[in-house]
């Protein structure tokens, strides 16, 4: 069970928070839009939003330029059957997996009212939350699962196409809808590297692709994937390969013929 208030006014910033918790949460927008990741499942929260956060779950939140939410920690399924009755086994339901849920017109009233009132009256927050659960039961199947993975063949289709020109985690960012830090934490969760390290490594697997499959001078292919010297670029492509651009082609040659 939850030790602290029911229901909080919060304001998420740019900095990544990360961890878990005991009790399932309810994350509302009122203003602002906040990236989340519950268990994985990535999900873009704004207004007339709710994120659904189970009991265990390790969730991720950030917000480039800032958001307010209101927050339902929930006690536990005790405090579910004391306050809702029959309503208690939907609502049991609904937190225990992660979702994405939009909602209507009078829900969103009622979480603005909430978010107005004296939550830190513990009748208010007590049966404020109950209303705001008992509300959400029947939108149950209406549930919108969040994306699982980050969208890596669009991240490819860009790279391939920009390899040539500077190009910055901002901009895999914008095709995810994430935010920079977000993203980052998607990466070192799915793939465990950074976003600049998978740029770099798509980049230089089309380089490879180049010195075997043309004869195009090293120089040129350096500047068709982004390197401003061909010193810079043998050095990358030793690392990556274990040998010089040359050397790979002069190899490839010889298992050609």
């Amino acid at each position: 069970m939850t030790a602290g208030p029911i229901l909080s006014l919060r304001h998420y910033r740019d900095e990544l928070i990360a961890h878990s918790h005991e009790h399932p949460q309810l994350v509302f927008g009122l203003r602002g839009r906040l990236d989340f990741e519950v268990n994985g499942h990535g999900a873009l929260i704004d207004r007339q939003g709710l994120i659904v956060v189970p009991a265990g779950a390790h969730h991720t939140c950030a917000s480039d330029a800032g958001s307010h939410c209101l927050v339902l920690d929930v006690p536990g399924e005790h405090w579910l059957r004391e306050q809702l009755g029959e309503h208690a086994d939907a609502s049991q339901r609904l937190l225990d997996q992660p979702a994405a849920i939009g909602l209507d017109d009078r829900q969103q009233q009622l979480v603005d009212w909430l978010a107005a009132s004296a939550m830190d009256d513990p009748l208010i927050a007590r049966q404020g939350a109950g209303l705001l659960l008992a509300s959400l039961s029947p939108t149950a199947a209406a549930i919108v699962a969040p994306s699982k993975r980050l969208p890596y063949a669009a991240f490819d289709r860009y790279i391939e196409e920009h390899a040539a020109y500077p190009l910055q985690v901002a901009d895999l960012a914008r095709i995810a809808g994430l935010s920079s830090a977000r993203l980052h934490a998607r990466f070192a969760a799915e793939c465990a590297m950074t976003p600049m390290d998978y740029i770099r490594q798509r980049r230089l697997l089309k380089a490879r692709q180049l010195v075997i499959q043309t004869l195009l001078p090293m120089g040129e292919i350096a500047a068709q994937v982004g390197y401003g010297s061909q010193s810079a670029f043998s050095a990358a492509m030793l690392r990556a390969f274990g040998c010089s651009p040359g050397a790979l082609r002069r190899e490839s040659g010889d298992k050609a013929r």
